[in-house]
């Protein structure tokens, strides 16, 4: 398994895109979130929307679903396909009726299984997206009355998408066998809706050398040599996971 970051920044990314991820397993290639800045972000890696097998939903905020019209609609009348749609099951019908609905329906087009290949999860069960490649949703806080989801794969690899600091959560991650963290990091204190880096520097050393920060603000290089033993993820790097 590997990732590839096509964006590494937070919701008002302006060096940085959106944080979206690419994940590969035998040619198998998921992409993790959609959001706003992501069909740019996809050209620039050299990827075309055709080369996704799945997509894989986090929660409802622009800079993760931002991009599935632009996605749906290419997906639909330039390739002539159904994407396939991983999505938490207390998601499907939030992310049809308060963000895709008004910009996707047309007649006679009027639900989100129109556009995609619908696939619901539930929450702390394994799923396989494909031979080898296993997903757990773990609802991790992150806004206050809005669901968002965190993604264990392989029972080895932690990716946070967006959540505050939880501490004994990383502890029990890490005690159950996870080797590598991808997390949000709002660099700036107080987090609010995030991790910052002030909290994640609170955690040992030896959880914070598994850790590669993401979703961080568009002056990540004044905080270079300031992380620990943690280390910030490049854009459009590739990494591989054990």
């Amino acid at each position: 398994m590997q990732i590839q970051m096509l964006g590494t920044g937070n919701a008002f990314a302006k060096k940085y895109a959106n944080n979206n991820a690419l994940i590969e397993m035998d040619g198998f290639k998921l992409l993790v979130d959609c959001g706003i800045t992501l069909p740019r972000s996809l050209h620039d890696a050299g990827y075309s929307f055709d080369d996704l097998d799945a997509v894989l939903i986090s929660h409802m905020h622009g800079d993760h679903v931002g991009g599935l019209e632009e996605y749906a609609f290419q997906m639909m009348f330039r390739y002539g396909k159904k994407p396939v749609l991983f999505i938490a099951d207390t998601l499907v019908e939030p992310l049809w009726e308060q963000t895709l609905r008004g910009g996707l329906t047309q007649d006679p087009l009027n639900s989100l299984a129109d556009f995609f290949d619908v696939r619901p999860i539930q929450e702390g069960e394994i799923y396989e997206l494909h031979p080898g490649l296993n997903v757990k949703l773990i609802r991790t806080e992150h806004i206050e009355g809005k669901l968002s989801y965190s993604f264990l794969f392989n029972n080895t690899f932690f990716y946070s998408a967006d959540m505050k600091f939880n501490g004994a959560l990383l502890h029990s991650l890490i005690a159950e066998g996870v080797t590598t963290i991808f997390h949000d990091c709002q660099l700036i204190t107080p987090g609010v809706v995030h991790a910052c880096l002030d909290e994640l520097l609170t955690l040992p050393e030896e959880i914070q050398e598994k850790i590669w920060l993401m979703h961080y603000n568009d002056n990540m290089e004044e905080y270079t040599g300031h992380t620990g033993k943690m280390r910030f993820v490049q854009q459009l790097a590739i990494y591989p996971i054990p």
